[in-house]
């Protein structure tokens, strides 16, 4: 199945859920990062009821503090 993540082609196995996702593309503080889904944000609360299917867009958002 090919899946966009950040905006890169990739292939993946069939039927992943979100969280499966996050620990494959080694997403450090899974509890810190936003996620996108096809232009629209899941709840953090959210994530472990998202099945992946072919075609989806995901974005890892990371925010960051600071400023001069």
């Amino acid at each position: 199945m090919k899946l966009i993540i950040n905006g890169e082609t990739k292939e993946i196995k069939e039927a992943i859920s979100l969280p499966e996702l996050l620990i494959i593309e080694n997403v450090e503080q899974p509890d810190m990062v936003s996620v996108q889904l096809n232009d629209e944000f899941v709840r953090q609360d959210e994530h472990k009821s998202v099945v992946l299917k072919e075609g989806d867009e995901i974005n890892f958002l990371y925010f960051m503090g600071g400023g001069a």
